[in-house]
């Protein structure tokens, strides 16, 4: 599996611990930015990541903001992407087994970094469970059209 990963400037601490744990778990992945702390626009991070993700270049994406609130609604601009907001480990395994969610946003304000971890590592290791969830996937992605 390949991950997409950005943040804006709100979200940079808790990518590189995000990172971290990517590396621990030998993950491969792309890491998208920001490399400052500088104040920049999460639209222009998110970006990157949903079109990657979109396009099959990468199988799933993680983005931070300081709420993952501005992420999660850019993000979900992008045909195909299916980005959760999720802050707790009830709603990533969900999303990923009822969603079929391809990207989560975070919030480094709202969540700390062992929290973040446990939320990854769940989402990342769920499987879409299909069936009557498929039928409403379909009928989302019907939206987008």
């Amino acid at each position: 599996m390949k991950i997409a990963i950005s943040s804006d400037h709100g979200g940079n601490n808790l990518r590189k611990e995000i990172i971290s744990l990517l590396e621990e778990l030998g993950q491969s992945y792309e890491d998208f930015g920001p490399q400052t702390s500088d104040s920049v626009d999460y639209p222009d991070y998110a970006k990157p990541v949903a079109d990657g993700v979109a396009s099959g270049k990468f199988d799933r994406g993680i983005l931070i903001c300081g709420t993952g609130i501005g992420m999660s609604i850019a993000a979900n601009k992008v045909k195909g992407i299916r980005c959760a907001l999720v802050h707790d480990v009830f709603s990533a395994k969900a999303t990923r087994g009822h969603n079929d969610s391809n990207i989560i946003a975070m919030g480094e304000r709202v969540i700390g970094g062992g929290l973040a971890r446990e939320i990854v590592s769940t989402w990342l290791a769920g499987e879409f469970e299909g069936g009557r969830h498929e039928r409403r996937i379909e009928k989302i992605s019907a939206l987008e059209e």
